[in-house]
């Protein structure tokens, strides 16, 4: 018996999260089964009220068309509110004939038709086409999407990775996204770090569109030829405000060697354990989705034991209190406190004093970890720097600049790669 019980709830269950699953995605199987259960909802309110017009009088007949507005789709609406009227006019009809006419029963029908009115009037102006439930929960899956895409690939021993993302204003959106992809056989990694202009919502949906294109293309061409086609993108959608800032790196995960290209973003920083501190690296270039031949320039590295890279967007380092070459300095400061203690967490400690904005701001380290856990105080001088004979890898203190030009062979870390 209680076997026989428990095997129909589960099929009830399984029905119900079937027809939830369909009401979610808009089919009109799904639109159909609301409605139904909305409509057969009308009829209880109208078999109560018809019975005792007190426990249920008039204004709860507009209870199933607010939540009708909520998940149905347009004409399932109009339908239902058409028949909601219907019951309520035969509820206070009826009452009407029983008990007399009531003044206060007649100002609650036109309270009721003047909000079902603006109801219907909001529902048909929706662009998407979708109720607001329906829409809500498709733009948690774009922004689910691209926040599933946004994430490093998990790397090779040795090496680890930490973002941190906020929107502007605290929302959950944001135009800030980042596009990593890693070789099959994990010997070179490749990321790129993009603000689109705008902020929150505005900027997160050119984000999702943006990110599908550069999703498809990294891995597939050359870094150069991958932005060259990013800046031909932006500039095919005509979006009022269409440019983005982005910055590229290729690692190689075996000896460390990075090459970087930046379009219009803030310059990367390179930590040097040898030195125990952050330097701002060169690439230097012209923002994507602003002109039809930009151009860029590449820098070059190597990153040895303990040795990181960082990239970050603007909102970061922009403030109403600091110019952009004070927020750079700003921002070295900030990490060398935020990494005193490791690489875990720094760039949520970063975020934590930026001052708050209306820019979307996004952070990415990327670091080698030391072969040794602890640092020999021998080894470091009376400026707190680690001698060079204490066997660690560092960053190249002077990476190599140059443009970065399509037509040049293709390596495993250089810009045409």
């Amino acid at each position: 018996m209680i076997r026989s019980v428990w095997r129909r709830l589960r099929g009830l269950s399984a029905y119900l999260d079937l027809r939830l699953l369909r009401w979610r995605t808009g089919t009109p199987e799904g639109q159909r089964g609301a409605f139904v259960v909305l409509s057969l909802a009308t009829v209880v309110l109208l078999a109560i009220s018809w019975i005792d017009y007190q426990v249920l009088p008039a204004a709860w007949f507009f209870l199933p068309i607010l939540i009708g507005a909520a998940v149905l789709k347009a004409r399932y609406l109009i339908a239902l509110v058409s028949f909601a009227l219907i019951c309520l006019i035969v509820t206070v009809a009826h009452e009407t004939a029983t008990a007399g006419t009531v003044g206060g029963r007649l100002s609650t029908l036109v309270a009721i038709a003047v909000a079902t009115a603006f109801v219907v009037f909001e529902s048909s102006r929706n662009r998407s086409g979708l109720p607001s439930a329906l829409s809500e929960a498709m733009l948690a899956d774009l922004r689910d999407r691209l926040q599933a895409q946004s994430k490093v690939p998990p790397l090779p021993e040795g090496w680890v990775s930490q973002s941190a993302v906020l929107s502007a204003g605290g929302g959950r959106y944001a135009g800030d996204f980042l596009v990593a992809n890693l070789s099959e056989d994990e010997s070179h990694l490749e990321m790129i770090l993009v603000d689109v202009c705008g902020k929150g919502v505005a900027a997160g949906t050119q984000s999702l569109h943006f990110a599908g294109a550069l999703g498809g293309l990294i891995g597939a061409l050359p870094p150069v030829g991958l932005f060259t086609a990013a800046n031909d993108f932006l500039l095919r959608q005509r979006w009022d405000e269409g440019f983005a800032t982005a910055v590229h790196v290729v690692v190689d995960m075996v000896s460390g060697e990075y090459s970087i290209i930046s379009a219009g973003h803030p310059p990367a920083m390179v930590w040097s354990r040898a030195e125990r501190r952050w330097r701002v690296d060169e690439a230097r270039g012209v923002a994507l989705g602003v002109t039809a031949r930009p151009d860029f320039h590449r820098t070059h590295g190597t990153l040895g034991p303990g040795d990181a890279l960082m990239f970050y967007t603007d909102g970061v380092v922009e403030s109403r209190s600091r110019d952009l070459m004070s927020g750079f300095a700003w921002m070295a400061e900030t990490a060398r406190e935020a990494v005193r203690n490791g690489f875990e967490g720094a760039p949520r400690r970063i975020l934590a004093k930026v001052d708050a904005g209306d820019d979307d701001r996004a952070i990415l380290i990327l670091a080698r970890e030391s072969a040794a856990a602890a640092i020999d105080p021998s080894e470091v001088d009376s400026a707190g720097r680690i001698s060079s004979g204490g066997g660690t890898g560092s960053a190249s203190p002077h990476p190599t600049v140059g443009p970065a030009s399509p037509g040049e062979p293709r390596s495993p870390i250089s810009p045409t790669a």
